[in-house]
C-alpha cells in the first residue's frame, strides 16, 4: 500500500492574475529542422508574439485547429506535405491567416510555380533569415490587417 501526499493548495488570492492587457498575435512556425523552428519561435516569443513550433505539416494543422494562428511561417520543403501545400490548406481553413514561406533550397521554384498556377501567390524569404528581417516581415504583415498571400523579403 502506498501513501500519496496531497498536493498543496494555493489560495486563489495568491495566484497572480493572467496578463490580458497585452495583445499577442499567434504565430505558427513550421520547420522539420527542430533547431530552426524552436529558434524562430523563441525569437518571436521574446518579441511579444504567442509563437508555437511544429515540425511537419500534419502536426501544424492539428496545432492550428486547437489554436488558430494569425500567421503561418513555414519552410517550403517539409516531409510529407510541403510547406506550399500546408499554406494552401491553412488558407482554406483560416482565410485571414497571413502566410510567410521561407527556404534555403533553390528547388522550391517548382512548388511555388505550381501554387501560382492554382491562383496562390506566395513570396519566398530566403534562409538564413536575420531575426531583425523576420520580425520586420511579421510585424508588417500583421499590421496591415488585410488578407495577404505573401510578405516580400
Amino acid at each position: 500500500m502506498s501513501f500519496r501526499r496531497p498536493s498543496p493548495v494555493v489560495p486563489i488570492d495568491q495566484v497572480p492574475p493572467e496578463d490580458t492587457s497585452a495583445y499577442r498575435p499567434v504565430v505558427l512556425v513550421v520547420d522539420d529542422e527542430s533547431a530552426i523552428a524552436d529558434t524562430l519561435t523563441e525569437i518571436l516569443s521574446r518579441s511579444g508574439y504567442a509563437a508555437m513550433a511544429s515540425y511537419d505539416g500534419n502536426d501544424a494543422l492539428e496545432t492550428a485547429l486547437l489554436t488558430p494562428p494569425e500567421m503561418l511561417i513555414t519552410d517550403v520543403i517539409l516531409p510529407g506535405m510541403s510547406g506550399v501545400e500546408l499554406a494552401i490548406t491553412m488558407r482554406r481553413i483560416f482565410p485571414d491567416c497571413k502566410i510567410l514561406l521561407f527556404s534555403g533550397q533553390a528547388s522550391t521554384a517548382d512548388l511555388l510555380a505550381s501554387a501560382k498556377s492554382q491562383g496562390h501567390h506566395f513570396t519566398l524569404l530566403s534562409k538564413p533569415v536575420h531575426p531583425r528581417d523576420l520580425l520586420a516581415c511579421v510585424a508588417d504583415a500583421l499590421k496591415r490587417g488585410v488578407h495577404v498571400d505573401s510578405v516580400a523579403s
